[in-house]
């Protein structure tokens, strides 16, 4: 019996909320054991799941790598703090806010090691496929948290690009997760291959989404400030395709918008977008990822029905009003 998106997401989390650290030194590993407490949506691990059962019943294999996959994920993300110098995470202090900046290094280098611990547990005779798979990914995530860094210091980033630093550094990670999940499920290459393309454009739809609700979304429905990119004056597939399109004069008034954090500045540069037609382009540059990711996913030769949770996924990642 195939189980739904939302009954792996349960399944995968009751699996994981166990203690995957020592208890000595208790200043390393608590911070670890902190943030995983942060708790997350644990999409990642569950593609893994999803992947394995896509082609045959999930093995105890998939839940070592899906635990890999979850620390790896972890562990970017407190580094990613730290770059950032983010005192939250989930509404909770980061780990080098609560403990302090080395702890939060070490915290992160041991969470990474952790991770390979699990690989390390893998029984099947393709462990060197998901080592060689795992191990790229990681370095791709690298590659693109470097290239957002290196943007940050750009004054105009060109559209493909920026699709390319999203895709290493969001998307590739998703469409690994269910290409491990694949291999570990006996999926041929060109299956293995379409699903990995089926979670690589799945992402960057996501991300196309995430910036749009960004600047147009509802704070309602979605919990959080409108316009917290233009704040921070973050380049996102809006503000770079606003500066491809827009005429001398809106590009003028952006670019001097960008200089200055004055209370009005969210609701200017968003009419500039509006008049610039971003709003539509987003919309329609998200459905072209989400077509591609579905042909892939058509193109996977496995019964239709046994697809039926990868759509819920669809439909929970990109499809939230928008």
């Amino acid at each position: 019996m195939m189980h739904s998106f939302g009954e792996l997401v349960t399944k995968f989390t009751s699996y994981f909320n166990v203690r995957h650290f020592p208890m000595a030194p208790s200043t390393l590993y608590d911070p670890c054991e902190y943030f995983l407490g942060l708790g997350g949506k644990r999409i990642r691990p569950v593609m893994c799941l999803m992947g394995n059962e896509l082609f045959d019943k999930i093995t105890p294999d998939a839940y070592h790598v899906a635990n890999a996959i979850e620390l790896f994920h972890n562990f970017t993300l407190i580094h990613d703090d730290i770059m950032d110098k983010a005192p939250l995470r989930r509404g909770m202090q980061t780990v080098h806010t609560k403990f302090d900046e080395p702890t939060a290094l070490l915290s992160g280098d041991v969470m990474m090691i952790q991770a390979y611990e699990y690989i390390n547990k893998v029984r099947t005779n393709t462990i060197h496929r998901i080592l060689t798979l795992f191990n790229k990914t990681a370095a791709q995530v690298c590659e693109g948290q470097q290239l957002d860094m290196d943007f940050e210091k750009k004054e105009t980033v060109d559209l493909d690009d920026y699709i390319e630093m999203i895709g290493l550094k969001t998307s590739v990670l998703m469409a690994a997760s269910l290409q491990l999940g694949a291999i570990l499920g006996g999926a041929g290459d060109s299956n293995a291959k379409h699903l990995y393309e089926f979670g690589l454009n799945l992402g960057i739809a996501f991300q196309v989404q995430d910036d749009y609700l960004d600047a147009f979304g509802d704070p309602e429905k979605f919990g959080k400030q409108v316009g917290g990119d233009i704040v921070a004056n973050k380049k996102t597939f809006l503000l770079i395709h606003a500066l491809d399109v827009a005429t001398g004069a809106q590009k003028e008034e952006l670019q001097n918008l960008l200089k200055q954090n004055e209370d009005d500045k969210v609701e200017k540069v968003l009419a500039i977008y509006r008049s610039c037609g971003v709003d539509e382009w987003a919309r329609s540059l998200k459905e072209k990822y989400v077509t591609v990711a579905f042909q892939h996913l058509e193109d996977i030769a496995v019964l239709s029905v046994r697809k039926k949770p990868l759509k819920e996924l669809t439909s929970f990642l990109v499809q939230r009003d928008f």
